[in-house]
C-alpha cells in the first residue's frame, strides 16, 4: 500500500518523514490523532528488514496509542515514533539531538518518550532539543516508565482472573510470562508477591536464569511457551504473537501480557480467542501504565497517583469483558468501540469550543 492508503485505512491526521545524513537517522513519526489532545507516544529503535514494515509498525502503534489513552481517561492523542536502524551501531547524542529537532519541529502536536531498544540517556538527549519529551530522569522526570506499566498489567491480570476464573487472588495461579525484559520482569515480581506460579521465556538466558533464582520461574522456551500448561499466557515480548499458528496451540484461557499490537490480525484473531473460550485482555488497555506514567510527568510528576491511575487498568478491564460477553463480541472489538464513541463525543465537544470562540475572533480580524 502507499503511504496515503495506510493513512487512510486507520485514519491517520499525519506521517513525518526523517532524514539527517550527518548522523544516519532515519525515522518515521506517526501521530494518529490529536483530538482528545497532543500525540503522545514513546520512539522504539529497531533494524527493520524494510522501511515498509517500519512504516506498518508506527501507523499501528500510534492508533493504539490513541485508543489506549482514550481509555485510561488522559487528555492525550496517539503518536509514535521508530527509529531505523541497529542500537548497538548508531547511537550517539548527535543521532537523538537530531531526532529531537525533528520533534521540535512539530511544534507540540507530538510528544515523545522511550520504547524498545531507547533508554533514559537517550530520551535526556532528545530533551536537550525539545520541551516535546518525556519519561526522562532528573528534577521533574519519572525516568523509566517500566514498572508502573508492569503495575498496570498486573492488575489487569487480576480483572481477567476475576472475570474468568472467579478469584481474587492470584495465589497457585500459573502465568507464562513471554517476554523478561524491563517490563516483564518487573511484572514477574508482582505476579510472584501475589502468589502466582510462573513459567518465564526469553531469548536472552540470562534474563530468565535471574527470574528462575529470584522467584523460582520455571523455565520456557521463547518460541514456545505459548503451548505452556498454564491458566494466563502473557505476551510481554514484541507484536503479532497471537496468529494463525499460535493461537490454536495456547493452553492457557487467558491472554493478557504488556506487548503491544498482540493480534497479527485485528479482525481475525480476537475472534479466533473468543471462539476458543480464551478471554484476551487488550493490549492498548492492559498496557497503559507507561503512558499514565509519563502522563504525569507532564502534569508535574507524583509516583503515587501514577500508581493508582495504573490500578484503574482493572476497573476498565472489567467494564469491557461484561460488555464483551452481553453483545457476545470479541473483547478487541468491544474496546474499539468504547474508545471510538468517546473520540466521536470530543470531537462534538471540540467542535462546540470552535464555534464559541473562533467564530469571532475570525469577524474580529475581517473588520
Amino acid at each position: 500500500m502507499s503511504v496515503f492508503e495506510w493513512m487512510s485505512n486507520l485514519d491517520h491526521e499525519q506521517i513525518v518523514f526523517c532524514n539527517d545524513r550527518s548522523t544516519g537517522l532515519k525515522a518515521i513519526i506517526g501521530i494518529h490523532s490529536t483530538t482528545m489532545g497532543p500525540a503522545l507516544g514513546g520512539c522504539r529503535m529497531w533494524d527493520y528488514a524494510s522501511e515498509e514494515d517500519a512504516l506498518k509498525d508506527v501507523v499501528r502503534l500510534s492508533r493504539g496509542m490513541t485508543y489506549k489513552a482514550v481509555m485510561a481517561g488522559l487528555a492525550l492523542g496517539g503518536g509514535k515514533a521508530v527509529i531505523i536502524g541497529d542500537p548497538k551501531k548508531l547511537k550517539s547524542q548527535a543521532f537523538f539531538r537530531a531526532f529531537g529537532r525533528f520533534v521540535e519541529s512539530l511544534g507540540g502536536r507530538y510528544i515523545t518518550a522511550e520504547d524498545v531498544n531507547i533508554k533514559v540517556q537517550d530520551m535526556e538527549y532528545v530533551a536537550m532539543e525539545t520541551k516535546s519529551v518525556t519519561g526522562v530522569g532528573g528534577v521533574g522526570g519519572s525516568g523509566d516508565p517500566s514498572p508502573v506499566t508492569a503495575l498496570g498489567v498486573y492488575w489487569g491480570i487480576k480483572a481477567a482472573v476475576k472475570h474468568k476464573l472467579g478469584k481474587d487472588s492470584l495465589a497457585g495461579i500459573r502465568v507464562g510470562v513471554q517476554g523478561v525484559g524491563s517490563v516483564g520482569s518487573w511484572l514477574c515480581k508482582y505476579l510472584h508477591n501475589d502468589g502466582a506460579k510462573l513459567v518465564v521465556g526469553d531469548l536472552k538466558k540470562s534474563s530468565v536464569d535471574e527470574m528462575a533464582e529470584k522467584y523460582g520461574a520455571a523455565v520456557a522456551d521463547a518460541n514456545s511457551i505459548h503451548k505452556a500448561d498454564v491458566d494466563v499466557f502473557a505476551p510481554c515480548a514484541l507484536g503479532a504473537g497471537l496468529n494463525d499458528e499460535t493461537i490454536p496451540d495456547i493452553s492457557a484461557t487467558i491472554v493478557a501480557g504488556a506487548a503491544n499490537n498482540q493480534l497479527a490480525d485485528e479482525d481475525k484473531h480476537g475472534r479466533m480467542l473468543l471462539e476458543k473460550g480464551i478471554l484476551y485482555a487488550p493490549d492498548y488497555v492492559i498496557n497503559a501504565g507507561g503512558l499514565i506514567n509519563v502522563y504525569q510527568e507532564l502534569k508535574g510528576y507524583d509516583e503515587a497517583a501514577a500508581k493508582l491511575k495504573a490500578r484503574g487498568i482493572y476497573d476498565t478491564l472489567i467494564e469491557i469483558f461484561e460488555r464483551s460477553v452481553a453483545e457476545n463480541r470479541p473483547t478487541n472489538e468491544t474496546s474499539d468501540a468504547i474508545a471510538e464513541q468517546r473520540i466521536k463525543t470530543m470531537a462534538g465537544v471540540r467542535q462546540t469550543w470552535q464555534s464559541q470562540f473562533s467564530v469571532p475572533w475570525v469577524a474580529e480580524n475581517k473588520d
